[in-house]
């Protein structure tokens, strides 16, 4: 039995060393790309159509959202990051912070904001269901994430 379990002892040492060797291997190229581990925002999910008829009362309006997830451990704050249509209807976070691990969700209607849920106060549908394509972007412009549903708008 002591052989064979130096034999495995010899396996997962190895399997451990070469692992380290990739691993250190990874970080340069990674630290070269120019790429440094940002906040991870993304879209996580979305209903464009809201469940039921299409009455255009609040209530319909805020079952039509967008989830956005924060991956990271940290809390980010979303002050200036926005979210738009492909029709071109945009919200602007304000001193909204999304905390680390958390969802937040984007909804239609009006409504009072809280740590899990944000109103964009239109009066009218904005995400479409047959298609469309919903872009956040951060406090520079640049687009964090997207997500395409249906027929894609242009």
């Amino acid at each position: 039995m002591s052989s064979a379990s130096s034999s495995v002892s010899r396996i997962a040492a190895t399997l451990l060393a070469a692992g380290a060797i990739v691993s250190a291997a990874a970080l340069p190229a990674a630290a070269q790309d120019g790429h440094h581990q940002r906040p991870r925002v993304e879209i996580s999910r979305v209903q464009a159509d809201s469940p039921g008829r299409d009455d255009r009362s609040n209530r319909s309006l805020n079952n039509e959202w967008v989830e956005i997830a924060n991956t990271t451990r940290d809390a980010i704050n979303l002050r200036g990051w926005t979210l738009r249509d492909s029709d071109g209807n945009r919200y602007r976070f304000d001193n909204v912070r999304i905390n680390g691990r958390a969802t937040l969700r984007i909804h239609t209607g009006t409504g009072h904001d809280t740590r899990t849920d944000v109103f964009q106060n239109s009066r009218d549908y904005i995400w479409g269901n047959q298609g469309d394509t919903a872009t956040l972007r951060d406090d520079r412009g640049r687009t964090v994430d997207t997500e395409s549903w249906g027929r894609r708008h242009h």
